[in-house]
């Protein structure tokens, strides 16, 4: 584990198997930490150097009172940075739904320092200025609540929106524990996530896809429809891409399978 000053901020990163020459970035989703990769951490060869990152406004990540400083150039940015310091070059970057915007974002302005990418239940953003400013009135909304109203009111309803309906039927002890790490964040931190790089305020991707030359890897969980169709659209745009659906999950699919992303990984690697 490391405290990297990134930028004027406080940045968790936490890396094993450090002498090993291919390197794994992990990059966790909205009310995630590097605690959401445990399991495929352990499930993972240690032939592979893995670097977990918390992302601004979460984890023990710092998290800054002004909004734009969560913008998705500040976050690529911040990206840009701790790969330097760490001196990771030519790595493989993984990102689970809005840390797989983040990535995406990261590989469209630095595409020659991504071996491959692989993107989980993620997108490019939304392709109309309409539907962008729709979601960013929705994300201001939700982002003024989490602040009115709690951690544990927001954690309450998130945890019960249709996306994460199939993590119902995960043991108890797998769903406290998601549900602790989602309570362990701030509220600061998750409302200005929403507000500087929630998906209505992240610019389309969808035209910069055709530039992305490395293999990508797109994993959607089959009972998440919404994702998987994103998946194929993006399919028809990336240039080197295969898209794999795991039988069964929705949105999570590392929290839900995670012998079976595990060994998707593996067989990427």
């Amino acid at each position: 584990m490391a405290t990297l000053t990134i930028r004027g901020v406080q940045v968790n990163v936490e890396i094993w198997h450090e002498q090993k020459q291919e390197t794994l970035v992990l990059l966790h989703g909205f009310t995630g930490s590097t605690k959401t990769w445990q399991r495929i951490i352990e499930l993972l060869s240690d032939t592979v150097k893995i670097v977990a990152i918390d992302l601004l406004g979460h984890g023990k990540t710092e998290s800054p009172k002004d909004p734009s400083r969560y913008s998705m150039i500040e976050q690529v940015k911040d990206l840009e940075e701790i790969f330097q310091q760490l001196d990771l070059h030519d790595f493989t970057l993984l990102g689970y739904s809005m840390g797989g915007r983040v990535a995406l974002s990261y590989a469209v302005r630095f595409p020659k320092r991504i071996k491959r990418l692989i993107l989980e239940s993620s997108s490019p953003g939304l392709q109309t200025e309409e539907e962008q400013a729709l979601r960013r009135q929705s994300d201001e909304r939700l982002a003024d609540e989490i602040e009115e109203k709690g951690i544990h009111w927001f954690v309450e309803k998130w945890e019960n929106i249709p996306l994460f309906a199939s993590q119902k039927r995960l043991p108890k002890e797998v769903q406290q524990a998601v549900r602790e790490e989602r309570l362990s964040q701030t509220e600061m931190g998750l409302a200005n996530s929403l507000r500087g790089m929630g998906t209505g305020a992240q610019a389309s991707l969808w035209r910069k896809l055709i530039r992305l030359n490395m293999p990508v890897v797109l994993i959607t969980g089959e009972l998440d429809e919404k994702f998987v169709r994103i998946a194929e659209e993006m399919m028809l745009q990336l240039p080197n891409a295969q898209h794999i659906t795991v039988p069964n999950v929705g949105h999570s699919i590392h929290v839900e399978n995670p012998e079976q992303f595990a060994t998707i990984i593996k067989g990427v690697l």
